[in-house]
């Protein structure tokens, strides 16, 4: 297995998601850690990256993994509008994305499934929508 190729993953999704100007107008920002880290409470709609879990996939020819992860959209909206709005435009553009990975190759990303949650302010809407992308870090 190789969790190498996590990093270059994140790094490849990130870009993906800042470099869409219409997710970006529908957000405050779009985070590795979550803003509010410092004590200010976050306001408004943003998105985080989230949980991962790795799996090996390798044969005996081939480095690979499997890599399920998280984008979390936030929201202070009081219903779900908004978030349903901002989880949409994020599948739309990681769903069947072919991006180039900085170490190895994405041979495919596909949404899985998602999650919403009510919450407490300032937080008063979530959703989690995870991804499976199956990577290969070449021959052995």
């Amino acid at each position: 297995m190789s969790y190498a190729m996590s990093a270059a993953l994140q790094e490849a999704v990130f870009t993906a998601l800042s470099g869409n100007a219409a997710l970006a107008a529908l957000v405050e920002g779009i985070y590795d850690a979550p803003p509010g880290s410092d004590g200010t409470p976050p306001v408004g709609t943003y998105v985080t990256l989230g949980d991962e879990a790795a799996r090996d996939r390798s044969s005996g020819s081939h480095k690979g993994t499997t890599l399920d992860f998280e984008i979390n959209v936030h929201s202070d909206f009081a219903g779900f509008g908004k978030a349903k709005e901002v989880a949409a435009e994020v599948v739309d553009t990681l769903a069947w994305a072919d991006l180039a990975l900085s170490r190895g190759a994405l041979v495919n990303l596909k949404f899985l499934k998602s999650r919403t949650r009510r919450g407490a302010a300032p937080e008063t809407r979530r959703i989690a929508l995870v991804f499976r992308a199956i990577l290969d870090d070449g021959m052995i």
